[in-house]
């Protein structure tokens, strides 16, 4: 996570960027928690969308594993197959065929290597709860109603450790929020604070 976070304070240096409001979602939030860390003073504010600052736990972790031996033994494929139904929302997997079909292709179109790669990168990232109550920026914070790979109760916890943030739960929405219900999710940036 913190080379990730460094190749974006790179890119924002390179588009003479020199302060802007990082968003990320799963992953993504990782790594704007990780640049939050490494690079406070490039940040006016954070979207934390389906994420959570915890490390993993060691089940999590082994859940990682197995993963990554899956992707070994059987590339992408099995990984939607694995995935695609946990990281949509009981909803979407019902109304919304067309982003179940989406999903799929997008997760198997990335490599072996990059899935190995972003599980193990997750695995083994900081746990980011010591760094919510020093964080001064505006924070958005966004959870999926029905995400089932992290709950809601993760987001209330970092809106809890971070003194300038709004919580906004997407009904019927699961762990991809920003694709489930784009609307309701454009509308929570844009939305202003009060």
């Amino acid at each position: 996570m913190n080379q990730l976070a460094a190749d974006v304070a790179a890119l924002m240096d390179h588009l003479e960027i020199p302060r802007a409001t990082i968003g990320g979602l799963s992953m993504g939030g990782y790594v704007a928690l990780a640049m939050q860390r490494l690079a406070p003073e490039r940040i006016a504010g954070l979207v934390l969308a389906n994420t959570r600052a915890t490390a993993d736990s060691e089940q999590g972790r082994a859940g990682r594993d197995r993963l990554i031996a899956l992707a070994e033994a059987e590339g992408p494929a099995a990984i939607a197959r694995e995935m695609v139904p946990k990281l949509l929302g009981p909803t979407s997997l019902r109304e919304r065929p067309d982003l179940v079909d989406a999903l799929t292709a997008v997760v198997t179109r990335n490599s072996t290597e990059a899935i190995v790669a972003g599980l193990t990168a997750m695995k083994s990232r900081a746990d980011s709860t010591p760094l919510l109550s020093s964080i001064a920026v505006p924070v958005t914070v966004i959870a999926g109603e029905e995400d089932a790979i992290i709950p809601v109760a993760e987001a209330e916890a970092m809106h809890r450790g971070i003194p300038s943030s709004r919580l906004i739960v997407i009904p019927r929405a699961g762990h991809l929020s920003n694709l489930e219900d784009p609307a309701v999710f454009a509308s929570g940036l844009t939305a202003p604070r009060l």
